[in-house]
């Protein structure tokens, strides 16, 4: 199908959407029909100032992910979509669609790119299943401080051992010089 020149104001809307396109770490592509706008709005306001919820036309995202260099999300343009740029942590991101999805199951998540590749539905809640960045780096950081008070002791251990000898053999020499002067 060739492509047809289109207006400005919709080539402008066309060059705002590939721009998110590109400069998002993730996008989840969502069907919101039936949502209300307070449903929509508290939404918005879940996912954070890092992720931007954006309705759009299926031509024109189809159309600015194509010119963002992004495949395989043709299917996905289907019925009424809103796109979830996502800036910020894209697992906390992901959690938040999944419980807006669980407690409103109007909101259908129907797939997305992650690292500039097609995802589907089932990945995006993979990636809402893992632990978000902050406690996994809070883990490692447990782990290794775990580990040097490990290599802090075995270095003490030594040096500990040396000192409780060494005033074993001073104890000792003290009876020993107390049982002489006897």
């Amino acid at each position: 199908m060739a492509d047809k020149p289109i207006r400005s104001d919709k080539a402008t809307a066309v060059a705002e959407l590939t721009e998110s396109f590109r400069s998002a770490g993730a996008t989840v592509l969502t069907e919101y029909r039936g949502l209300t706008v307070s449903q929509l709005t508290q939404l918005r306001r879940s996912l954070g100032k890092e992720t931007s919820y954006t309705v759009a036309k299926n031509t024109l995202a189809k159309r600015a992910a194509t010119d963002a260099g992004i495949s395989g999300l043709d299917e996905l343009f289907t019925g009424p979509t809103a796109l979830t740029f996502v800036s910020g942590d894209v697992v906390e991101a992901a959690k938040g669609l999944r419980d807006f999805a669980k407690a409103n199951p109007k909101l259908v998540i129907k797939g997305g790119v992650f690292e500039g590749k097609a995802i589907t539905a089932a990945e995006v809640t993979k990636l809402a299943d893992l632990e978000s960045r902050e406690v996994l780096l809070a883990k490692l950081a447990g782990a290794m401080k775990g580990n040097l008070s490990k290599a802090a002791a075995l270095f003490q251990a030594p040096l500990s051992k040396a000192v409780r000898t060494a005033a074993a053999l001073a104890d000792k020499k003290r009876e020993q010089e107390g049982a002489e002067a006897a």
